[in-house]
């Protein structure tokens, strides 16, 4: 007899996943009156164990869950490591898989690898990456859900690239070979150092179920349109990434992957599952 799980995974290959997710996210966007929002959104954080402190700006303020889904943080409520060499989180969050790029594969969970090229959709940057580090940050959907740059650097190229939306939670890990990979995504290829130099970092972030939407501040790419074909940017001016500074955000909650070529940095990973917070040193920029 199949598991619940895997009757939840049958059953999601069958259902308009995309159409759902799209429309998740129209119902998160419908305004409230201005008398109902802020006990709304109190609500919304106790049952998810959102921190209110933290939030910027007033409650009544956020016309919409999404609204409040993407809130900006107050200032001072993040402190970004300022120690020129110090890579840092990306996002808030906890930690899953990290270590070594080998094979052209990092690791989903344990003994479960994927192709590096197929998530990147670049197989000759993947084989540039070979023996360097990746790393996996998952949200929940109490976390503050902008993502920052873990360094400074500069955008080469970017890439939509459509997919599944199979979930990111531990049914989907444990349920979905190759989920990252197949998950649609938004990478972006950053070089640490302005001009001609080396592609060293691949920063993705991975739709889900139920996420209405990926957005990055540097462009209008975004996830989950009706046209689902893969979308490629080359910049003749490369967007300037400021470590700390925010390069998109999450329409409810989802994963990012960075992953680093040999040489650019040295990543200190922590066990999966452990708090990440926004702005903490993880890693070494060499």
């Amino acid at each position: 007899m199949a598991s619940p799980g895997a009757l939840v995974l049958g059953a999601l290959r069958y259902l308009p996943v995309h159409a759902l997710s799209r429309a998740a996210g129209r119902a998160a966007s419908v305004r409230l009156p201005a008398p109902m929002r802020a006990a709304a959104w109190r609500a919304f954080a106790a049952a998810v164990g959102a921190d209110l402190s933290e939030v910027r700006d007033p409650l009544d303020s956020f016309g919409s869950l999404q609204d409040f889904f993407t809130r900006a943080l107050r200032a001072g409520a993040r402190a970004i490591d300022p120690d020129p060499a110090a890579l840092v989180a990306p996002c808030d969050g906890r930690w899953g898989e990290a270590g070594r790029i080998a094979g052209g594969t990092l690791l989903q969970l344990k003994g479960r690898p994927y192709s590096l090229a197929v998530l990147l959709g670049d197989a000759e940057v993947a084989k540039s990456f070979e023996r360097g580090w990746f790393a996996t940050f998952y949200l929940a959907p109490r976390d503050y859900h902008r993502f920052h740059a873990p360094c400074d650097g500069f955008v080469s190229r970017a890439a939509y690239l459509p997919g599944s939306l199979w979930p990111v939670n531990r049914l989907g890990l444990e349920g979905v070979p190759n989920l990252f990979a197949e998950n649609e995504r938004i990478c972006a290829f950053v070089r640490l150092r302005a001009g001609d130099t080396p592609e060293s970092l691949g920063l993705v972030a991975v739709g889900a179920t139920l996420v209405g939407k990926v957005h990055v501040t540097f462009d209008t790419l975004t996830t989950n349109t009706r046209d689902r074909a893969p979308r490629w940017r080359h910049y003749d001016t490369p967007p300037l990434l400021v470590k700390g500074g925010e390069w998109g955000r999450f329409e409810f909650g989802s994963t990012l992957v960075l992953a680093a070529a040999p040489g650019a940095l040295e990543l200190a990973p922590r066990p999966p599952g452990s708090l990440l917070r926004l702005g903490e040193r993880i890693g070494t920029i060499t």
